[in-house]
């Protein structure tokens, strides 16, 4: 399809009022502050977006930590990668499992609270810019955590801190708090079709 000189004019100026609108929306947004963000939902990408967020705040050079949740130590790929800014991150994976493979209670609880003493103990240090809480959901949907306890933690992190959440079905409380929530809905997966779980792509 070839554009008129009258189609390309109706264009350029169509976008110039675009533009225009959308710089005046970006420049009245002035307050900085470090947001609570929250990944959640069904569908795959939650981690694997809180990690990607790590990785520009690298590039911005901040020091980032963080703190799994339920999952123990697995061999993962973003571990791995991570393990390469040594003087930029500190990672603890501090679960023992997911609850429906520990199959324990008593023992799910005291992993979720020494997790969330390490959690506390960053957002204390005031070199950590961001702090990544990696299936943290997990932990309060089954109470393995007093929600009201953490939510007022997260809530008075200090002004410059970046705290990411994941993890499926999360709390209302948290959601109600939070600056950002994403909801990862799940449309199609291969797992569906019977494709296993593949080194680089989901670990």
């Amino acid at each position: 399809m070839v554009e008129t000189a009258q189609e390309a004019e109706r264009h350029k100026a169509k976008m110039a009022n675009r533009k225009a609108a959308q710089d005046a929306e970006v420049a009245g947004k002035t307050i900085e502050k470090g947001l609570l963000i929250v990944h959640t939902g069904k569908g795959k990408g939650k981690s694997t977006a809180a990690f990607g967020l790590l990785l520009r705040a690298l590039g911005r050079g901040f020091k980032v930590g963080v703190v799994q949740f339920g999952k123990g130590a697995w061999d993962t790929g973003e571990r791995h990668a991570i393990d390469r800014f040594p003087d930029q991150v500190v990672w603890y994976a501090l679960g023992e499992g997911f609850t429906w493979e520990t199959q324990d209670r008593t023992r799910d609880v005291a992993a979720a609270e020494r997790a969330w003493t390490k959690a506390e103990e960053l957002m204390a240090d005031p070199a950590i810019r961001l702090l990544i809480l990696d299936e943290l959901n997990i932990s309060l949907r089954y109470d393995h955590l007093d929600v009201a306890r953490v939510v007022a933690a997260l809530q008075a992190r200090r002004p410059d801190l970046h705290i990411v959440v994941t993890g499926r079905n999360a709390k209302p409380e948290l959601v109600e708090a939070a600056d950002l929530v994403t909801d990862m809905t799940p449309v199609k997966h291969h797992f569906d079709a019977g494709v296993k779980a593949q080194e680089g792509i989901e670990y």
